[in-house]
């Protein structure tokens, strides 16, 4: 599947976290690995140090696991030397972490962030950590909607995670309550929720089976963020993995984005992949 893996690291503890992701997708996809620092222009001294040293730990620990690994030092715009990088070396999926500025601000505008998601041509992971300590997840909860793209990309990118923590994957489906004329939202029951499940997630389980990976399905309903977080909190799930939303902007002002609530309010660290990979 993924074959060359690269993991942006900063001065942030939390880049440092977000790239032991990666080196977990890389051991299991038995994929070469390459961890990134680009300094900024202002960056000061002990902020370089910092980001230095995390580049030093996290290449000791891929090397120990047998991984392919190199450590790239860079100065100048983030985007734009990453996006080279990308471009040159093939690579399949970068890892990178989310700043304050990309959970304060509505559609990741002029974000970091969002210029990875939306300008590089290979699929990105954005991870969220809340957790420090919890790198190591049991349980996987992956919220699921009908009509989605990649679904071959994204349920082995589950898969292999949780592979590679032998941890268990709860597939989330919220299902819309049926409208009745004159007796409103009708909530249906689970069994009736089950059935109504759509085709596309049966595929996506189909990963989950080829990895032999311990998988339950749960429907629900209601808002989208808040059934995903409390479903999180409640099951005490170690991380949570979604899909980048594909709303438009004019949807996501009248709507709200699912993704971006979830962003701020995730009660575990959180995922948020954007697939691009065509073929596995």
């Amino acid at each position: 599947m993924y074959k060359r893996i690269l993991a942006a690291v900063n001065e942030f503890t939390n880049s440092e976290i977000a790239a032991r992701y990666a080196i977990a997708l890389a051991k299991s996809s038995q994929a070469k690995l390459s961890l990134i620092f680009v300094a900024e222009d202002k960056l000061n001294r002990d902020a370089f140090r910092h980001a230095e040293n995390a580049l030093e730990r996290l290449f000791i620990d891929a090397q120990d696991q047998d991984i392919e690994v190199e450590s790239i030092t860079e100065k100048g715009d983030p985007f734009e030397k990453i996006s080279d990088i990308v471009r040159k070396g093939r690579i399949d999926i970068v890892f990178t972490a989310t700043r304050r500025e990309d959970i304060e601000k509505r559609y990741f505008t002029k974000t970091l962030a969002r210029e990875f998601m939306v300008k590089l041509p290979c699929s990105v992971a954005m991870a969220r950590i809340v957790r420090m300590g919890r790198t190591h997840p049991k349980n996987i909860l992956v919220p699921l909607r009908g009509q989605m793209t990649h679904l071959e990309e994204r349920g082995c990118f589950a898969a292999r995670l949780a592979e590679v923590f032998n941890a268990s994957v709860t597939l989330f489906h919220l299902s819309n309550p049926i409208t009745s004329f004159f007796h409103g939202e009708i909530h249906l029951k689970p069994a009736q929720r089950d059935r109504r499940t759509p085709r596309d997630i049966e595929q996506f389980t189909e990963c989950l089976y080829r990895y032999q990976i311990d998988h339950e399905k749960k429907t629900g309903y209601g808002a989208v963020s808040r059934s995903i977080t409390i479903e999180a909190a409640h099951r005490r799930n170690d991380l949570i993995i979604m899909g980048a939303s594909e709303r438009s902007i004019l949807r996501s002002i009248i709507s709200g984005n699912p993704v971006e609530e979830v962003l701020r309010e995730t009660p575990s660290n959180l995922i948020i992949l954007k697939p691009r990979l065509e073929h596995l």
